[in-house]
């Protein structure tokens, strides 16, 4: 008889976390290519070893589709790599997309159990392994589909539309995605540079919807070829998803801002990735890197405009910020790799004007000097102008990195309700104004994280299914009266999986 495993301790794990290889800060400063690199088996396992399995399990509620993570990292130890995917796979379509650029420090890792006492485990690492190692051996976790003859439209490829197409297409509806873009993908395509997350890993993920029977019409802008309205009521969808994010600039309304020079980090980071203006002359996409570039703002978007400038080749770059490096909102990891590629950064400075060169032209940002004041409703300190503390940074190129806005399109072009910001109004689940239309993401709740789209998508997915009368089998149904007394056909009522019928029109 084998003797029970005996409880891990904290006290029995490898104590220091299995480090992750980069390339070298000046190397990659110049380069696109993938700045850490993922795991190697015998990282992998080391690491793995690190989980207590503890039964609380707290990472589970912690990450935003509750991925079954000790489970998956249980496989991982045994050695079980597919099954491991498989774990993962059954909640999170896109492992190595999230193991990437999720903030698992802030999710995951933020409350793991072994990160009271040590650092915690790496989550996010050993997810991006799993992700990484089913691109490289082909495999995909695709269940067997009943199909119906339900026809469901997703607008918007990004995260949201992803998650939200694949739940539908696993319950038997005809999926048809639609991207305004030239490719698919969302803002993993047009909103985060190759160096990390490659395009090609954002393709991989989607061949797995494709090998669901999901189909994708790109080139197709939702709200001008055709209305919301239209897709219900005249194109033949019985419901209808809309994931079209929040990518509509946001800007400061100081003087200079219509200067030649003068951009958001949103156009910069599309005409870089989809447009493949870092490739020149083999693409010769209209971009005049600065030599001298000031980014305003300092979140995961920020970040990555920093650093496309530094590979596009400016001599300086600068990071504006009118908090302190710890009320920065990028990721730690993000400004840790800025500051060790060479970015200046000018904490507790806001801009307050862009000059002229005189030729309608950036020459400058003035900026004042900031205190922190009392917190603000964001529960950050609020930033106090420094009277007489103005100063200049010499720049002939700007980039607006602080925050965006709901895409207006949808909205103006349909008679869905809208919240005071502009935002789809939903309910509960997710559902909207228009009987069969179902909303998730940045566009109803503003910028959030790639997971929390993903939550989102499939939220509004169940709420679909319900719609539908699909049943859903990740909800387990009960009859209210069951018991010893209400059998059909001599079984309890309770042991039957019961589904509303909703006729196709």
């Amino acid at each position: 008889m084998t003797a029970p495993k005996k409880k891990k301790t904290i006290r029995m794990i490898p104590q220091a976390r299995t480090p992750a290889r980069e390339q070298d800060p000046k190397e990659r400063a110049c380069n696109f290519l993938e700045v850490t690199h993922s795991y190697l088996v015998e990282d992998a396992l080391l690491e793995a070893e690190r989980c207590l399995m503890c039964p609380e399990q707290p990472c589970v509620g912690g990450c935003p589709v509750n991925v079954a993570i000790p489970d998956f990292i249980q496989r991982i130890t045994e050695k079980d790599f597919r099954g491991a995917y498989d774990v993962i796979t059954g909640t999170n379509l896109l492992p190595a997309v999230c193991g990437r650029v999720c903030p698992q420090e802030n999710q995951c890792e933020g409350v793991c159990t072994v990160g009271d006492s040590l650092e915690p485990v790496a989550i996010g690492r050993l997810e991006r392994w799993v992700g990484d190692l089913a691109i490289k051996e082909g495999w995909s976790n695709v269940p067997y589909i009943e199909r119906n003859l339900f026809r469901v439209g997703i607008v918007g490829s990004g995260p949201a539309g992803m998650a939200c197409a694949a739940d539908m297409a696993k319950a038997g509806c005809d999926v048809t995605v639609y991207e305004a873009f030239h490719e698919a993908g969302g803002v993993l395509k047009y909103g985060i540079p190759d160096f990390r997350l490659p395009n090609t890993v954002v393709d991989a993920e989607i061949g797995k919807l494709e090998q669901l029977g999901v189909k994708f019409e790109c080139n197709t802008l939702v709200g001008r070829l055709f209305t919301i309205e239209q897709m219900v009521d005249e194109m033949g969808f019985h419901a209808v998803f809309i994931g079209t994010g929040a990518g509509y600039p946001s800007f400061m309304g100081i003087p200079g801002e219509s200067l030649n020079g003068v951009l958001s980090a949103n156009e910069l980071l599309t005409r870089c990735n989809l447009m493949h203006a870092r490739d020149f002359p083999n693409f010769d996409t209209p971009m005049q890197p600065g030599r001298r570039v000031a980014v305003i703002g300092a979140g995961n978007t920020a970040m990555d405009a920093l650093r496309v400038c530094l590979r596009l080749g400016a001599d300086s770059v600068s990071c504006l910020y009118r908090r302190s490096r710890a009320e920065a909102p990028a990721r730690a990891e993000e400004v840790h790799h800025a500051e060790q590629e060479g970015i200046q950064f000018h904490w507790l400075a806001s801009p307050v004007e862009i000059v002229d060169d005189g030729n309608r032209s950036v020459r400058a940002v003035r900026c004042v000097r900031m205190t922190l004041g009392e917190p603000d409703e964001s529960g950050r300190r609020r930033p106090v102008p420094e009277p007489g503390s103005e100063f200049e940074i010499e720049a002939d190129m700007v980039v607006y990195a602080i925050g965006t806005n709901a895409n207006p399109i949808i909205g103006q072009t349909s008679r869905l309700k809208l919240n005071k910001r502009g935002y789809i109004a939903t309910d509960e689940s997710l559902a909207t104004s228009i009987p069969g239309v179902f909303a998730g993401g940045d566009i109803v709740t503003g910028a959030a994280t790639v997971i929390e789209a993903m939550g989102a998508g499939r939220r509004a997915a169940r709420g679909m299914k319900a719609f539908l009368g699909l049943r859903d089998t990740e909800y387990v149904y009960r009859d209210e009266q069951a018991g010893p007394d209400t059998t059909l056909f001599g079984i309890d009522r309770a042991e039957h999986g019961y589904a509303r019928v909703r006729l196709p029109r």
